[in-house]
């Protein structure tokens, strides 16, 4: 008889929730236990009650879901953690699969794929998407170059992470949100990415950030 592993749900938005609890209660194996709607709370019911998987929202109203994952897994290794994300995390898999996360998928899948990977995992698999499995297969194992970045770019990017607005920035630096743009496309250029949220997840787990 298979062992029934109990999952948290972890999202701010209530139809997200419900969606997603509506899939689980249908997989044999799986009980629901309880949700969650940002990192803090993820943490104090895990601390509680040591679910066996946690699905998590990568983007929650007081940190970012990767942060939470890496608590998660330092404390409880063994808990199994699903990465629910609207966005293209292509550039940051290294640094969940380093965390230990098992499965990472889209907000946007179908039944059928929350399914298979919460089937996958229970054999002690996983499963993800060819064209995320390709650009693995670019990524090569050494160390990734240092992101070097001037003490405006340091600045822009602090307070980019605390929510501030490109106009917010420009009248904090005493500039103009032209020069503000500039600056940020400089340094999504010298971080290789092509969003907001890489460049934020990038510059966290830099030597820059405190």
């Amino acid at each position: 008889m298979r062992n029934i592993l109990r999952a948290l749900i972890v999202d701010d938005h209530p139809v997200m929730v419900k969606a997603t609890m509506a899939i689980l209660e249908q997989i044999e194996g799986i009980e629901v236990i309880g949700n969650a709607g940002n990192g803090n709370l993820c943490l104090e019911f895990v601390e509680l009650h040591q679910p066996d998987i946690v699905f998590l929202d990568y983007h929650l109203p007081d940190q970012f879901g990767s942060a939470v994952a890496k608590q998660i897994k330092e404390r409880y290794p063994k808990t199994h953690i699903i990465i629910f994300t609207g966005i293209d995390v292509a550039d940051m898999y290294n640094h969940f699969l380093e965390i230990g996360v098992s499965g990472i998928i889209s907000k946007e899948s179908s039944e059928n794929v929350v399914r298979n990977m919460v089937y996958c995992i229970i054999e002690g698999y996983t499963a993800i998407p060819i064209s995320v499995y390709r650009h693995m297969r670019l990524v090569g194992s050494d160390s990734p170059h240092e992101i070097m970045l001037s003490n405006d770019e340091v600045q822009i990017m602090s307070l980019l992470v605390r929510g501030a607005t490109h106009e917010q920035i420009a009248n904090e630096i005493y500039v103009s949100k032209r020069s503000v743009d500039n600056y940020l496309k400089k340094i999504y250029e010298k971080m290789d990415v092509k969003s907001k949220a890489q460049a934020i997840e990038k510059f966290v787990q830099s030597k820059y950030y405190t």
